[in-house]
């Protein structure tokens, strides 16, 4: 079924619409989800979540790119359970690995100019984003947003995993000069 067709359901509360969401993205947005909490029941959980919020949203939202947009629930939802389960401990786990390729360029989000600036900086880096090859655009999102290992991100990107992490690092230190050109304080 057509993502059009889905979300004609949604708009028309069909519950059929969470069915074919299921069978279309099933596999998708459980990747997403799993890739960040490591547990199979927790992200079935997520992956409930994220229909729920789906009927709950659609309408008054009609989103434009239907897979986008719900691997930006799934993954919210997810990274919200992450944060909830390991509040106290910080796992080294791949989540955490590639939270740490950042610690030290992007503040914590804690400041108030931080907060006020977080927008700004998701389109300052969409910005990046936009001009880089798309190979790389999707060795980053793989490892940085879809939180992929180093080698499941190199293997989709058909790269071996040291030139992934030579590929990851140059593009982290040029995401770096970048802000800093666009008058971010890091």
């Amino acid at each position: 079924m057509e993502d059009t067709e889905i979300i004609a359901l949604y708009l028309e509360r069909n519950e059929n619409a969470i069915h074919e969401t299921d069978i279309k993205y099933h596999n998708y947005l459980f990747t997403i989800a799993h890739n960040i909490l490591h547990d199979s029941e927790d992200s079935s959980e997520c992956l409930d979540d994220t229909y729920v919020k789906t009927w709950n949203s659609i309408p008054p939202e009609i989103p434009k790119i239907f897979p986008a947009w719900l691997s930006k629930i799934i993954r919210n939802i997810s990274l919200d359970l992450y944060r909830k389960k390991n509040r106290d401990k910080r796992k080294a786990d791949t989540y955490s690995e590639a939270l740490d390729d950042f610690d030290n360029m992007i503040g914590t989000g804690n400041q108030p100019e931080e907060q006020f600036n977080f927008t700004l900086l998701q389109e300052t880096i969409n910005e990046f984003l936009q001009n880089l090859p798309l190979l790389q655009r999707n060795l980053f999102l793989c490892r940085y947003y879809y939180m992929d290992s180093l080698k499941d991100a190199a293997a989709y990107c058909d790269m071996s995993q040291a030139a992934a992490k030579s590929s990851l690092f140059r593009m982290r230190n040029d995401l770096k000069e970048y802000l800093i050109k666009k008058g971010f304080d890091l």
